[in-house]
């Protein structure tokens, strides 16, 4: 699915315009469809300031793109015919996301309201294992995901991946590295079984904070994403819109050197964030062994008994991703800072150090102690950022759906 968006257009620029225009006239009666939904159509025209013959055309090719449906006549109160409600469909189009973790595989499907329709996920050890034999995992994953959707009603069209690796810009689905995964160079079309159907890879932390961002009641326009897994990832959001780098490397704050004189890391560098506040790290700081689960489940019952070396772990960690945030506050002067994915989950134990490095060292503007929050998605941003990116695309340009 390509990429949708809002064009400037100019009435007198011809024909192109005209469809841009269009193009743009059905995304905001879509968007008004979806935020007063259920709404007539005479009620439609005044919140998005067009003329009823007008609104009632764009209605119309809506409903035959499958992305709006309109329900049996209903009161409202005026004088005249019942009016018929108009409501985002519950079937029809959907975004599939994908994810790909070290010990896990998910995928999910969301409809045009934002709701999810299908979870699925399994716990598979991926580290090590062939790249080809993971995507063909994920691929059977995905199937499975998409039959179920189907028997809802629901119809894929688009496909995200989440990975936590770097990404490149190109074409083609080329996955640059996955430190943990053993990843280099890898180009999804190779690899994916059914050529109609190979996702768009993108950075887990880059869809995570995209999840954020779209979900959040009343989210930051500027803002930095941090999550962990296996890794630390960060992505930034400026005015609204998500700061991939050059080439596609932005937000590889894991690998920031916090003590450079510290332990080797696994990327080449010394004194890594990793190496402190990495999964890993955290485990072997508090004397557990990884268990074949979920480590992060692990950490929170030992620090919600006050298990000493795990507090003691935490606090470690805290203060380090403090170090590592205070550059880039400095750096970005971001609205705020948000904690997603396994630190979102042990926020209890890690805020009060994090936010006790920043407000030591943040001295050259302000910064208020809940600038730092942590995100109220948890470990599901980065999967569900994956779907609602083809949600986001098909409300930004409702021509992407093939028309009925």
């Amino acid at each position: 699915m390509a990429v949708g968006g809002r064009a400037s257009v100019s009435a007198t620029s011809g024909p192109a315009s005209l469809q841009d225009m269009r193009r743009q006239n059905l995304a905001v009666v879509l968007g008004a469809v979806a935020a007063h939904s259920p709404v007539s159509r005479a009620d439609l025209a005044g919140h998005v300031g067009l003329t009823r013959a007008a609104v009632s055309s764009l209605v119309d090719e809506l409903i035959s793109r499958g992305a709006v449906t309109e329900a049996a006549a209903t009161a409202s109160g005026r004088v005249g015919r019942p009016g018929r409600a108009l409501a985002m469909s519950s079937e029809g189009p959907a975004g599939l996301g994908l994810e790909i973790g070290v010990a896990h595989l998910a995928a999910c499907v969301v409809d045009l309201r934002g709701d999810t329709r299908v979870w699925r996920r399994v716990e598979r050890a991926n580290a090590g294992r062939p790249a080809g034999r993971v995507l063909e995992d994920a691929a059977a994953l995905a199937a499975e995901a998409e039959a179920e959707a189907s028997a809802l009603g629901l119809r894929v069209e688009g496909r995200v991946l989440a990975l936590p690796g770097v990404v490149s810009n190109e074409p083609g689905g080329l996955v640059e590295i996955v430190p943990n995964l053993g990843w280099r160079g890898v180009r999804l079309a190779d690899h994916w079984p059914d050529p109609d159907t190979v996702p768009e890879p993108e950075n887990e932390a880059n869809l995570g904070a995209l999840a954020e961002y779209w979900t959040a009641g009343r989210p930051s326009a500027t803002f930095v994403h941090v999550s962990a897994a296996a890794g630390i990832g960060a992505a930034l959001v400026l005015d609204g819109r998500l700061f991939r780098g050059t080439r596609g490397f932005a937000g590889e704050l894991g690998h920031f050197p916090v003590h450079p004189d510290g332990p080797d890391c696994a990327c080449g560098g010394r004194g890594c964030l990793e190496q402190y506040a990495g999964e890993a790290a955290v485990l072997r700081e508090a004397g557990l062994t990884p268990p074949g689960a979920d480590p992060v489940a692990l950490l929170a019952e030992r620090a919600g008994a006050a298990h000493a070396p795990t507090l003691a772990a935490l606090d470690r960690a805290g203060r380090a991703l403090g170090l590592a945030l205070t550059a880039t506050v400095d750096l970005i002067d971001p609205d705020g800072l948000v904690l997603g994915g396994a630190y979102a989950e042990l926020a209890d134990w890690l805020l009060p150090s994090v936010r006790a490095e920043l407000a030591a060292r943040v001295t050259v503007r302000p910064w208020a102690p809940d600038a730092l929050r942590p995100s109220a998605l948890g470990r599901r941003g980065p999967l569900l950022g994956a779907a609602l990116t083809t949600v986001r695309r098909i409300m930004a340009n409702p021509t992407l759906l093939p028309a009925g």
